[in-house]
């Protein structure tokens, strides 16, 4: 803390540096100036937070500097030091946010009581705006995720009808019947080179696609991300149906500027506002869904389904018993058949979507689990199924240009059949010992951005299947385990008075401290620095 003594008088001056008990109040820094017009320059410089003056002084004197001081220095404490005992300036004093008045000569504890009763308000002072600061960027924080949920709540037609207005209002969005069109962009449908680039940080990618849409949409729409389908950016227009084209291939080149990458958009145009934004939205989604990967083009107009597609579709479930026994040889060469006569049988109806990936994945989890636990698997484990689910995106099998890579398709169908034989074995043989193999990937790894979805895929097993035989062999789920391990990590690291919280944090693999505080009090019942001062420094 810092205090300018402002006195055209230095025995003055001199006399309060001696009389005050500087430590007593943490103050570490005491400056001096002659007069008002010293006192601005040196207050501007160097930002006490308390100040005492003098009245009479010549060029400008006290009463001045008070006000000047109310009026662009209000946090600053003032106490006055006068020669003068008079109602006047005294009145002048505490109109202009003066704490005290002390009349020379000045006695010790005067003014050690004023200068106590200065500091503690400061402090508190600046709690409370440190309090209110945290609380404003906390706000800041959330607003893009209270945006995002407003918009989704809008286009799956669950906005109530008294938060209508406000979202209408803040997004400057049409209050009238307008015309709307509505774009889907792809984000799950991206190939896992870019997904590496951003480190699996999912919401960084969405942030920067937001911004993207958001300056070329300006006032004629708006970009956000759909919370209940963690894949999706939505974008709404309500300008001429016939410019959406130009701005989605405007937004396309801007996203390919930045990420290198042309995205892929599903389309519905010219529906009302806001009656039928649902209908557009599900459109739009659908039609990004359905698209042929293995067709050119990156927009997709939404088309009426005549239900034929989806019949000639084949499912994996027609090769089970197939896929089942090359398992069960342990043979590559069998396994490659199988997928070999599997993919040629998918290549000669030249179409395979989105949904139709998605699809088998469901099913190669579903299969792999059967085999390994037998029939009764669909209403058992909810808990397992649950954390199965939670990931945000899924990998598919695509190259740069979102279209369907066959060869990554092929290698990851062998992959998964090779882990199949694999666990199969183990099984039938009661041996867990790729749980434990798992246990040490995650300990060794712990740094990492993990998630289910990457150990599944390492170690070429279903989501739901390491999720249930990880609880079952450890009694907690893989991400608590993941938890567990950061943690007491991190509680050695607190032995360390010289790292910051926030370093702690970082060096044990969480790069938000408040997460990381989140998750330290859910399992130590304290947050990090309690634990520090509990244990380490009491």
């Amino acid at each position: 803390m810092k205090v300018l003594i402002v006195d055209d008088e230095k025995h003055v001056r001199s006399a309060i540096n001696l009389l005050a008990d500087w430590d007593r109040f943490g103050i570490r820094e005491v400056l001096e100036a002659t007069d008002g017009e010293d006192a601005v320059t040196a207050i501007l410089e160097h930002a006490p937070q308390i100040v005492l003056t003098d009245m009479r002084m010549p060029r400008k004197d006290g009463a001045a500097l008070l006000t000047w001081l109310h009026d662009e220095m209000p946090r600053i404490k003032v106490i006055v030091i006068s020669g003068y005992d008079d109602f006047e300036l005294m009145r002048h004093v505490i109109r202009n946010g003066g704490m005290d008045y002390i009349l020379k000569p000045v006695k010790a504890d005067a003014l050690n009581e004023a200068l106590g009763k200065a500091a503690d308000c400061w402090r508190k002072e600046e709690e409370e705006r440190k309090r209110l600061t945290r609380r404003s960027i906390e706000v800041n924080e959330m607003k893009p995720h209270y945006a995002d949920k407003l918009l989704t709540d809008l286009v799956t037609g669950q906005s109530r009808r008294e938060l209508l207005n406000q979202l209408l209002e803040k997004f400057r969005l049409p209050a009238g019947p307008v015309s709307c069109s509505v774009a889907v962009l792809a984000v799950s449908q991206i190939d896992s080179k870019l997904l590496a680039k951003f480190h699996n940080q999912h919401q960084l990618l969405f942030f920067t696609l937001s911004n993207i849409c958001n300056e070329l949409l300006r006032s004629r729409g708006v970009a956000f991300r759909q919370l209940n389908s963690p894949g999706e950016l939505v974008l709404l227009f309500w300008d001429d149906a016939s410019g959406f084209s130009s701005v989605l291939r405007d937004i396309n080149e801007g996203i390919y500027l930045t990420l290198h990458r042309r995205f892929h958009f599903g389309i519905a145009l010219s529906h009302a506002f806001p009656s039928e934004v649902q209908r557009g939205y599900r459109e739009a989604s659908r039609a990004v869904e359905k698209r042929n990967l293995l067709a050119p083009g990156h927009f997709h107009p939404y088309q009426e389904e005549d239900g034929a597609s989806s019949k000639r579709q084949p499912r994996l479930a027609s090769f089970e018993e197939i896929f089942r026994l090359a398992a069960l040889s342990g043979s590559r060469e069998q396994i490659q058949a199988a997928v070999d006569n599997w993919l040629a049988g998918v290549k000669q109806l030249g179409l395979v979507s989105p949904e139709q990936l998605m699809q088998w994945d469901g099913e190669w989890d579903w299969m792999l689990l059967k085999w390994i636990e037998g029939e009764a698997v669909n209403a058992e484990h909810a808990e397992e199924r649950e954390e199965a689910k939670a990931e945000t995106i899924v990998p598919l099998p695509l190259n740069e240009k979102g279209m369907l890579s066959w060869e990554n398709l092929k290698a990851e169908m062998i992959e998964r059949l090779e882990a199949a034989s694999k666990t199969l074995v183990q099984a039938h043989a009661k041996n867990h010992f790729f749980i434990q193999d798992i246990a040490k990937y995650v300990e060794s790894h712990y740094l990492e951005d993990i998630s289910l979805q990457d150990v599944a895929a390492r170690f070429f097993l279903s989501r739901e299947y390491v999720a249930r035989k990880f609880k079952q062999e450890y009694g907690v789920t893989l991400l608590d385990y993941l938890s567990r391990i950061r943690i007491e990590k991190a509680k050695l690291l607190l032995h360390n008075p010289h790292l910051r919280i926030t370093q702690v944090a970082e060096m044990v693999g969480y790069q938000d401290e408040k997460y990381f505080s989140r998750v330290f009090k859910k399992l130590e019942g304290i947050n990090p620095g309690e634990y520090r001062k509990e244990r380490i420094l009491g």
